[in-house]
């Protein structure tokens, strides 16, 4: 019996490896690493089945720019394709029609290694493994000095935390992180993408668990920070994205507004019902005066 079912669990394992991926990586070119100077999705279209039907589509004829010290923030209902339209930049899923392009090349025709090394990306769900606090944030450069994870630490609002542990940065990490609170989780995850300073940083909601005043402190301490990369912010709520140089509005897999805050309120309804929704309706018209 204990054959028979390691020969079931063989030929799984078996099925996985012999996959073939359908991310297509590109060859090198020896082109000099990616910079991160601009981005542009040009009448981008995807669906998880690879199916060209509208009615099939996540995302539909999506376009905008954004250049290097530009932060793009994006805002829309639940299921409206947010998280999907960010994971097109590092290759997670590759466009069914249009293209991304950064710094004039498509992203197809750029080696994933080169790509992701250019990425950061901190995800709503923090992941932790198992090991120090030092161990995690320092993940993605694991030679990095001390002075410079507690900069970023700092910069993430989870220095003051972590010096008040009994090991500091040496204090164990459970599986998955079991021992910290969401908030604190997010606040490592943030510190440990900073510390590579991607040329482009996607935040897909990565600050749902912390307070407002956290927040806002973590917004003004990024502000110095990202003035050199190109920002993507997905939120929930509006103070998170208030201060971008661009907000993009998104309904059922499209972009149905953007601009600033100030310009959104003035001519996106769908804009204005996530601001009445969450701020009132004197706010809004206080906003209008």
């Amino acid at each position: 019996m204990d054959v028979s079912r390691a020969n079931v669990s063989a030929q799984r394992i078996q099925d996985v490896l012999s996959t073939e991926p359908s991310i297509v990586d590109a060859k090198s070119e020896g082109k000099s690493a990616l910079l991160g100077e601009h981005i542009s999705f040009k009448h981008v279209n995807f669906s998880y089945n690879n199916s060209k039907t509208a009615e099939d589509s996540i995302l539909r004829d999506i376009n905008f720019e954004a250049s290097r010290g530009e932060t793009v923030a994006i805002i829309g209902s639940t299921g409206a394709g947010k998280s999907t339209l960010v994971q097109l930049i590092p290759r997670l899923y590759d466009v069914t029609s249009g293209s991304v392009v950064i710094d004039g090349r498509d992203i197809r025709n750029i080696p994933l290694a080169e790509l992701r090394h250019n990425i950061g990306m901190v995800l709503q769900d923090s992941f932790l493994f198992t090991g120090s606090i030092r161990d995690n944030i320092s993940l993605g450069k694991v030679d990095a000095k001390e002075e410079d994870i507690i900069e970023v630490a700092k910069i993430a609002q989870v220095h003051d935390f972590i010096s008040k542990l009994p090991h500091g940065y040496d204090t164990k990490v459970g599986q998955k992180g079991v021992n910290l609170s969401g908030g604190q989780k997010q606040r490592i995850s943030i510190a440990r993408t900073l510390l590579i300073k991607p040329s482009i940083l996607i935040m897909d909601d990565s600050t749902s668990a912390l307070d407002s005043e956290t927040e806002r402190k973590l917004r003004n301490a990024l502000k110095g920070l990202i003035k050199d990369n190109i920002t993507f912010i997905i939120a929930q709520r509006i103070s998170s994205c208030i201060d971008a140089e661009k907000i993009l509005v998104m309904d059922e897999g499209t972009i149905v507004g953007s601009g600033t805050h100030q310009e959104l309120l003035e001519n996106c309804t769908v804009y204005q019902d996530i601001y009445r929704s969450q701020f009132g309706e004197r706010e809004v018209s206080y906003e209008h005066k």
